[in-house]
């Protein structure tokens, strides 16, 4: 695999993506002729991570180095996918340290990314119990993100992913649906914008959003109806400002309105009684209907089913993240694929590097001290 390209290895080898204390160290080594070597140990601080970003970081070392440089470096680590706890040690590169002072920002970086996109991906996977989960995070962060994001996704569990650049790094195919925009285009009718995606898409899934006119059941029958066999399934997308018309109309007991929030982040939910559903300290359990909910899915199911489309699958976005996956999953909503964006992105999974052995000699700051790996595989 070649992660980088010509121009980003020259740029590493400068200094430019490093802070400038580790060049500034360099420097110092390099005009004192030392060429100590140093066991360099890199954990990570959060509990049940999964690993990612190993082999791209042995790939950046052995690129930035020269042969005989190379020779002289060991590296030592978990492999991509393995599960580690806090405080873990997960590589050591050993050889003079002034071969690799300035790459400690790139290396904690790419470690620090990779294993946080795997690890929320694979959280995601996990609550949602065996069912596919689409990674959606393309429109979220900057776009140069989106091949090793793709791959940690991979990584992770991801069943697929959406642009090209997220696929590139383990030869996948970006997959998607049918999107408001060509809705909106067509009129604002989402049984026209699924035919010309068929007529110009006829060997993809065609997989349609029906919440353009916020009347799911409605829009699900009409595009079932008009394009039979060659609907694969329809995704549920609904706004968390509204209630769909179909909850409106068949909601037998609604409580009332109650505004959440304040501001432009208010929002208004209608809550309903739930039916012979447990108590809560003798309070009746309540069901938000608001934006994607299992009310909602399993009237979409239901309506399917009735008119004999009991093979349309059912796609959910919009909001979700590992907790909310669990809770639908908990609620038995027949989701047959989840798509998942933000929250496979976001949070924080740091690493730390430290020397621990200078010369053969364990020497480390106060508070570290060197560890060996629980298992590891050695990077030739």
């Amino acid at each position: 695999m070649k992660y980088f390209t010509e121009e980003q290895i020259n740029k590493i080898r400068n200094g430019y993506y490093s802070a400038v204390y580790f060049n500034r160290t360099k420097e110092i080594l390099l005009k004192e002729k030392n060429l100590v070597s140093v066991a360099m140990q890199i954990f990570q601080k959060n509990e049940g991570s999964m690993l990612c970003g190993v082999e791209e970081v042995k790939e950046m070392i052995q690129c930035t180095m020269h042969n005989a440089q190379w020779k002289k470096i060991k590296i030592e680590s978990l492999k991509d996918g393995d599960r580690i706890g806090k405080g873990e040690t997960v590589m050591h590169i050993t050889g003079p340290y002034v071969y690799f002072a300035h790459l400690e920002s790139i290396y904690l970086g790419i470690l620090a990314r990779r294993t946080l996109v795997a690890t929320n991906t694979k959280r995601a996977v996990e609550a949602a119990e065996g069912k596919p989960v689409i990674f959606f995070a393309d429109r979220f962060d900057y776009f140069l993100n989106q091949q090793g994001d793709g791959y940690a996704a991979h990584r992770g569990g991801a069943s697929g992913v959406c642009t090209q650049a997220h696929a590139a790094w383990f030869d996948g195919k970006p997959v998607g649906t049918l999107p408001h925009a060509l809705i909106a285009v067509c009129n604002g009718n989402t049984v026209t914008a699924a035919e010309l995606f068929s007529k110009y898409y006829p060997d993809v899934n065609l997989i349609t959003l029906v919440d353009f006119e916020n009347d799911c059941v409605r829009t699900a029958l009409e595009v079932a109806k008009k394009l039979g066999k060659k609907l694969w399934g329809v995704r549920i997308d609904t706004s968390q400002n509204l209630i769909d018309n179909g909850l409106k109309s068949t909601s037998s007991v609604i409580l009332g309105r109650t505004p959440i929030g304040s501001g432009d982040d208010s929002r208004i939910r209608l809550m309903k009684k739930d039916s012979g559903r447990p108590r809560q300290g003798g309070v009746a359990r309540m069901t938000d209907l608001s934006g994607v909910n299992p009310d909602l899915v399993k009237l979409v199911r239901k309506a399917l089913d009735q008119e004999g489309f009991s093979y349309v699958k059912i796609v959910v976005s919009g909001g979700f993240n590992p907790e909310r996956i669990k809770e639908f999953e908990d609620e038995k909503t027949p989701i047959d694929v989840y798509g998942v964006g933000t929250a496979l992105i976001h949070g924080a999974n740091d690493f730390t590097a430290d020397i621990v052995m200078v010369d053969g000699k364990k020497i480390a700051k106060a508070g570290r001290e060197f560890k060996k790996l629980s298992k590891f595989v050695q990077l030739d």
